[in-house]
Protein backbone atom coordinates (compact mmCIF):
# COMPACT_ATOMS: atom_id res chain seq x y z
CA UNK A 1 0.00 0.00 0.00
CA UNK A 2 1.05 3.59 -0.54
CA UNK A 3 4.25 3.48 -2.63
CA UNK A 4 5.00 -0.02 -1.51
CA UNK A 5 5.29 0.66 2.22
CA UNK A 6 6.07 -2.68 3.90
CA UNK A 7 4.16 -2.08 7.11
CA UNK A 8 1.14 -4.29 7.86
CA UNK A 9 -2.26 -2.60 7.43
CA UNK A 10 -5.83 -3.73 7.78
CA UNK A 11 -6.77 -2.47 4.33
CA UNK A 12 -5.38 -3.62 1.01
CA UNK A 13 -5.89 -1.31 -1.94
CA UNK A 14 -5.84 -1.77 -5.67
CA UNK A 15 -3.43 0.93 -6.89
CA UNK A 16 -2.79 -0.20 -10.42
CA UNK A 17 -4.22 3.08 -11.74
CA UNK A 18 -1.30 5.09 -10.35
CA UNK A 19 1.20 3.00 -12.32
CA UNK A 20 -0.37 4.48 -15.44
CA UNK A 21 -1.56 7.88 -14.21
CA UNK A 22 1.65 9.05 -12.54
CA UNK A 23 4.15 8.00 -15.24
CA UNK A 24 2.01 9.52 -18.00
CA UNK A 25 1.28 12.72 -16.07
CA UNK A 26 4.87 13.19 -14.90
CA UNK A 27 6.24 12.56 -18.39
CA UNK A 28 3.91 15.11 -19.98
CA UNK A 29 4.63 17.69 -17.29
CA UNK A 30 8.37 17.11 -17.69
CA UNK A 31 8.33 17.69 -21.45
CA UNK A 32 6.20 20.82 -21.39
CA UNK A 33 7.54 22.13 -18.09
CA UNK A 34 11.15 21.73 -19.16
CA UNK A 35 10.63 23.47 -22.48
CA UNK A 36 8.45 26.30 -21.17
CA UNK A 37 10.61 27.09 -18.13
CA UNK A 38 13.84 26.88 -20.11
CA UNK A 39 12.42 29.34 -22.63
CA UNK A 40 11.21 31.56 -19.76
CA UNK A 41 14.69 31.59 -18.17
CA UNK A 42 16.25 32.42 -21.54
CA UNK A 43 13.87 35.34 -21.99
CA UNK A 44 14.50 36.63 -18.47
CA UNK A 45 18.29 36.42 -18.87
CA UNK A 46 18.74 37.62 -22.44
CA UNK A 47 15.60 39.53 -23.46
CA UNK A 48 14.26 41.48 -20.48
CA UNK A 49 16.22 44.55 -19.44
CA UNK A 50 16.17 46.16 -16.98
CA UNK A 51 14.84 43.76 -14.40
CA UNK A 52 12.14 44.95 -12.05
CA UNK A 53 10.92 43.49 -8.77
CA UNK A 54 8.39 41.15 -10.34
CA UNK A 55 11.01 39.97 -12.88
CA UNK A 56 13.29 38.84 -10.05
CA UNK A 57 10.51 36.77 -8.52
CA UNK A 58 9.38 35.32 -11.85
CA UNK A 59 12.96 34.33 -12.68
CA UNK A 60 13.31 32.45 -9.39
CA UNK A 61 9.87 30.91 -9.86
CA UNK A 62 10.91 29.64 -13.30
CA UNK A 63 14.15 28.28 -11.81
CA UNK A 64 12.32 26.43 -9.03
CA UNK A 65 9.80 25.05 -11.53
CA UNK A 66 12.65 23.84 -13.74
CA UNK A 67 14.31 22.08 -10.81
CA UNK A 68 10.95 20.54 -9.98
CA UNK A 69 10.40 19.06 -13.43
CA UNK A 70 13.96 17.72 -13.50
CA UNK A 71 12.98 15.40 -10.65
CA UNK A 72 10.05 13.93 -12.59
CA UNK A 73 11.69 11.55 -15.14
CA UNK A 74 13.11 9.24 -12.47
CA UNK A 75 9.78 9.26 -10.61
CA UNK A 76 7.92 8.51 -13.84
CA UNK A 77 10.22 5.56 -14.47
CA UNK A 78 9.86 4.36 -10.86
CA UNK A 79 6.06 4.32 -10.95
CA UNK A 80 6.00 2.78 -14.42
CA UNK A 81 7.91 -0.15 -12.89
CA UNK A 82 5.29 -0.53 -10.14
CA UNK A 83 7.40 0.90 -7.30
CA UNK A 84 10.69 -0.70 -8.23
CA UNK A 85 13.62 1.71 -7.70
CA UNK A 86 16.68 0.52 -9.67
CA UNK A 87 18.89 3.43 -8.65
CA UNK A 88 20.86 4.17 -5.48
CA UNK A 89 19.40 5.24 -2.13
CA UNK A 90 21.19 8.64 -2.23
CA UNK A 91 19.54 9.32 -5.58
CA UNK A 92 16.16 8.37 -4.10
CA UNK A 93 16.73 10.84 -1.28
CA UNK A 94 17.86 13.55 -3.73
CA UNK A 95 14.85 13.13 -6.03
CA UNK A 96 12.34 13.32 -3.18
CA UNK A 97 14.19 16.28 -1.64
CA UNK A 98 14.33 18.12 -4.96
CA UNK A 99 10.66 17.37 -5.60
CA UNK A 100 9.38 18.94 -2.36
CA UNK A 101 11.99 21.70 -2.09
CA UNK A 102 11.19 23.02 -5.57
CA UNK A 103 7.45 22.63 -4.96
CA UNK A 104 7.48 24.79 -1.84
CA UNK A 105 9.91 27.31 -3.29
CA UNK A 106 7.42 27.77 -6.14
CA UNK A 107 4.59 28.37 -3.66
CA UNK A 108 6.56 31.02 -1.79
CA UNK A 109 7.67 32.76 -4.98
CA UNK A 110 4.04 32.88 -6.13
CA UNK A 111 3.17 34.35 -2.74
CA UNK A 112 5.96 36.93 -3.07
CA UNK A 113 4.68 38.03 -6.47
CA UNK A 114 1.19 38.48 -5.06
CA UNK A 115 2.50 40.35 -2.01
CA UNK A 116 4.51 42.82 -4.07
CA UNK A 117 1.57 43.41 -6.38
CA UNK A 118 -0.50 43.92 -3.23
CA UNK A 119 1.92 46.63 -2.05
CA UNK A 120 1.98 48.28 -5.46
CA UNK A 121 -1.82 48.40 -5.74
CA UNK A 122 -2.94 48.95 -2.15
CA UNK A 123 0.02 50.88 -0.70
CA UNK A 124 1.81 52.56 -3.63
CA UNK A 125 3.64 55.05 -1.39
CA UNK A 126 5.11 52.32 0.81
CA UNK A 127 5.94 50.33 -2.29
CA UNK A 128 8.32 53.09 -3.35
CA UNK A 129 10.42 52.16 -0.31
CA UNK A 130 9.91 48.39 0.02
CA UNK A 131 9.45 47.64 -3.68
CA UNK A 132 13.09 48.14 -4.57
CA UNK A 133 14.84 45.39 -6.46
CA UNK A 134 17.44 44.73 -3.75
CA UNK A 135 14.70 43.71 -1.33
CA UNK A 136 13.33 41.30 -3.92
CA UNK A 137 16.76 39.72 -4.30
CA UNK A 138 17.18 39.41 -0.54
CA UNK A 139 13.71 37.84 -0.27
CA UNK A 140 14.53 35.27 -2.96
CA UNK A 141 17.79 34.27 -1.27
CA UNK A 142 15.98 33.92 2.06
CA UNK A 143 13.29 31.73 0.48
CA UNK A 144 15.86 29.36 -1.02
CA UNK A 145 17.83 29.12 2.22
CA UNK A 146 14.77 28.65 4.44
CA UNK A 147 13.10 26.04 2.24
CA UNK A 148 16.30 24.05 1.77
CA UNK A 149 16.91 24.11 5.52
CA UNK A 150 13.37 23.08 6.48
CA UNK A 151 13.20 20.39 3.79
CA UNK A 152 16.61 18.91 4.67
CA UNK A 153 15.06 16.32 7.09
CA UNK A 154 13.60 14.69 3.98
CA UNK A 155 17.13 13.45 3.29
CA UNK A 156 16.97 11.64 6.63
CA UNK A 157 13.43 10.30 6.44
CA UNK A 158 13.44 9.07 2.84
CA UNK A 159 14.97 5.63 2.40
CA UNK A 160 14.83 2.62 0.12
CA UNK A 161 13.60 -0.80 1.26
CA UNK A 162 14.07 -4.18 -0.43
CA UNK A 163 10.87 -6.19 -0.89
CA UNK A 164 10.20 -9.93 -0.90
CA UNK A 165 9.58 -9.89 -4.68
CA UNK A 166 13.14 -8.60 -5.31
CA UNK A 167 12.00 -5.04 -5.92
CA UNK A 168 13.20 -1.94 -4.09
CA UNK A 169 10.88 0.78 -2.79
CA UNK A 170 11.88 4.45 -2.79
CA UNK A 171 9.65 5.67 0.03
CA UNK A 172 7.70 8.84 -0.64
CA UNK A 173 7.40 9.38 3.11
CA UNK A 174 9.79 7.35 5.25
CA UNK A 175 10.51 3.84 6.36
CA UNK A 176 7.60 2.43 8.39
CA UNK A 177 9.44 2.69 11.71
CA UNK A 178 9.98 6.43 11.16
CA UNK A 179 6.52 7.19 9.85
CA UNK A 180 5.12 8.64 13.10
CA UNK A 181 8.01 11.10 13.33
CA UNK A 182 7.63 11.89 9.63
CA UNK A 183 3.96 12.79 10.07
CA UNK A 184 4.86 15.22 12.86
CA UNK A 185 7.52 16.81 10.66
CA UNK A 186 5.15 16.88 7.68
CA UNK A 187 2.50 18.66 9.74
CA UNK A 188 4.95 21.44 10.60
CA UNK A 189 6.01 21.86 6.98
CA UNK A 190 2.37 21.82 5.88
CA UNK A 191 1.57 24.76 8.16
CA UNK A 192 4.71 26.73 7.30
CA UNK A 193 4.91 26.02 3.59
CA UNK A 194 1.29 25.84 2.55
CA UNK A 195 -1.35 26.83 5.14
CA UNK A 196 0.18 30.17 6.14
CA UNK A 197 1.14 31.14 2.55
CA UNK A 198 -2.35 30.15 1.36
CA UNK A 199 -4.10 32.32 3.97
CA UNK A 200 -1.73 35.20 3.26
CA UNK A 201 -2.35 34.81 -0.48
CA UNK A 202 -6.12 34.98 0.04
CA UNK A 203 -5.78 38.12 2.16
CA UNK A 204 -3.48 39.89 -0.32
CA UNK A 205 -5.59 39.04 -3.34
CA UNK A 206 -8.80 39.90 -1.51
CA UNK A 207 -7.51 43.37 -0.66
CA UNK A 208 -6.27 43.92 -4.20
CA UNK A 209 -9.63 43.01 -5.68
CA UNK A 210 -11.39 45.25 -3.14
CA UNK A 211 -9.21 48.22 -4.09
CA UNK A 212 -9.48 47.63 -7.82
CA UNK A 213 -13.25 47.22 -7.98
CA UNK A 214 -14.02 50.36 -5.96
CA UNK A 215 -15.78 52.90 -8.21
CA UNK A 216 -13.56 55.88 -8.97
CA UNK A 217 -13.67 58.81 -11.36
CA UNK A 218 -10.94 57.68 -13.69
CA UNK A 219 -10.41 57.45 -17.41
CA UNK A 220 -11.91 54.59 -19.39
CA UNK A 221 -8.46 53.19 -20.14
CA UNK A 222 -7.61 53.04 -16.42
CA UNK A 223 -10.92 51.29 -15.70
CA UNK A 224 -10.18 48.65 -18.34
CA UNK A 225 -6.70 48.19 -16.91
CA UNK A 226 -8.13 47.61 -13.44
CA UNK A 227 -10.58 45.05 -14.79
CA UNK A 228 -7.74 43.19 -16.46
CA UNK A 229 -5.82 43.30 -13.18
CA UNK A 230 -8.77 41.76 -11.35
CA UNK A 231 -9.03 39.00 -13.97
CA UNK A 232 -5.31 38.29 -13.64
CA UNK A 233 -5.53 38.15 -9.84
CA UNK A 234 -8.48 35.77 -9.97
CA UNK A 235 -6.71 33.61 -12.57
CA UNK A 236 -3.58 33.28 -10.42
CA UNK A 237 -5.69 32.49 -7.36
CA UNK A 238 -7.74 29.85 -9.17
CA UNK A 239 -4.59 28.22 -10.53
CA UNK A 240 -3.01 28.17 -7.07
CA UNK A 241 -6.09 26.67 -5.42
CA UNK A 242 -6.64 24.09 -8.16
CA UNK A 243 -3.04 22.90 -8.26
CA UNK A 244 -2.07 22.91 -4.60
CA UNK A 245 -5.15 22.74 -2.35
CA UNK A 246 -6.49 19.27 -3.38
CA UNK A 247 -3.01 17.77 -3.17
CA UNK A 248 -2.33 19.05 0.36
CA UNK A 249 -5.81 18.24 1.67
CA UNK A 250 -5.79 14.67 0.38
CA UNK A 251 -2.18 14.11 1.44
CA UNK A 252 -2.97 15.28 4.98
CA UNK A 253 -5.96 12.95 5.18
CA UNK A 254 -3.90 10.08 3.79
CA UNK A 255 -1.15 10.57 6.37
CA UNK A 256 -3.71 10.82 9.17
CA UNK A 257 -5.57 7.64 8.20
CA UNK A 258 -2.31 5.76 7.82
CA UNK A 259 -1.21 6.97 11.23
CA UNK A 260 -4.34 5.97 13.14
CA UNK A 261 -5.18 3.00 10.87
CA UNK A 262 -8.74 2.80 12.20
CA UNK A 263 -10.82 4.25 9.35
CA UNK A 264 -13.20 1.97 7.44
CA UNK A 265 -11.40 0.46 4.48
CA UNK A 266 -13.79 1.91 1.84
CA UNK A 267 -13.21 5.41 3.25
CA UNK A 268 -9.46 4.88 3.39
CA UNK A 269 -9.52 3.56 -0.14
CA UNK A 270 -11.22 6.74 -1.41
CA UNK A 271 -8.71 8.94 0.44
CA UNK A 272 -5.80 6.92 -0.89
CA UNK A 273 -7.07 7.11 -4.47
CA UNK A 274 -7.76 10.85 -4.15
CA UNK A 275 -4.25 11.53 -2.84
CA UNK A 276 -2.58 9.60 -5.64
CA UNK A 277 -4.85 11.25 -8.21
CA UNK A 278 -4.15 14.81 -7.06
CA UNK A 279 -0.37 14.48 -7.26
CA UNK A 280 -0.34 15.41 -10.97
CA UNK A 281 -2.28 18.61 -10.18
CA UNK A 282 0.63 19.93 -8.13
CA UNK A 283 2.97 19.09 -10.99
CA UNK A 284 0.87 20.81 -13.66
CA UNK A 285 1.49 24.15 -11.96
CA UNK A 286 5.07 24.11 -13.26
CA UNK A 287 3.65 24.18 -16.80
CA UNK A 288 1.05 26.85 -16.08
CA UNK A 289 3.48 29.28 -14.42
CA UNK A 290 5.39 30.12 -17.64
CA UNK A 291 2.08 30.96 -19.32
CA UNK A 292 1.26 33.30 -16.46
CA UNK A 293 4.72 34.88 -16.86
CA UNK A 294 3.82 35.74 -20.43
CA UNK A 295 0.40 37.10 -19.51
CA UNK A 296 1.80 39.24 -16.68
CA UNK A 297 4.65 40.49 -18.87
CA UNK A 298 2.34 41.29 -21.78
CA UNK A 299 -0.20 42.93 -19.48
CA UNK A 300 2.49 45.10 -17.90
CA UNK A 301 3.62 46.32 -21.33
CA UNK A 302 0.06 47.18 -22.38
CA UNK A 303 -0.58 48.85 -19.05
CA UNK A 304 2.55 50.97 -19.36
CA UNK A 305 1.43 52.05 -22.81
CA UNK A 306 -1.93 52.97 -21.33
CA UNK A 307 -0.24 55.27 -18.86
CA UNK A 308 -1.85 53.78 -15.75
CA UNK A 309 0.78 55.05 -13.38
CA UNK A 310 -0.88 53.70 -10.26
CA UNK A 311 -0.34 50.08 -11.31
CA UNK A 312 2.96 50.18 -13.17
CA UNK A 313 5.33 50.30 -10.22
CA UNK A 314 5.61 46.55 -9.92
Amino acid sequence: MGDGENRTYRCIFEEDFKYILLPVAYSIVFVFGFILNTVALYIFIFQIRPWKVITVFMFNLALSDLLYVISLPLLAYYYSKANDWPFSEPLCKLVRFLFYTSLYCSILFLLSISFYRFLAICFPIRFLKWGQIRYARITCVCIWVIIVAIQSPVLYFVTTSPQKDNTTVCHDTSSPELFDAFVAYSTVTLVLHFCLPFVFLLICNGFMIHVLVKPTRVATQATKSKRKSVKMIITVLVVFITCFLPFHVTRTLYYYYRLVDTAPCPVFNVVNAAYKSTRPLASVNSCIDPILYFLVWRFRINRNRGGNRGLTTQ
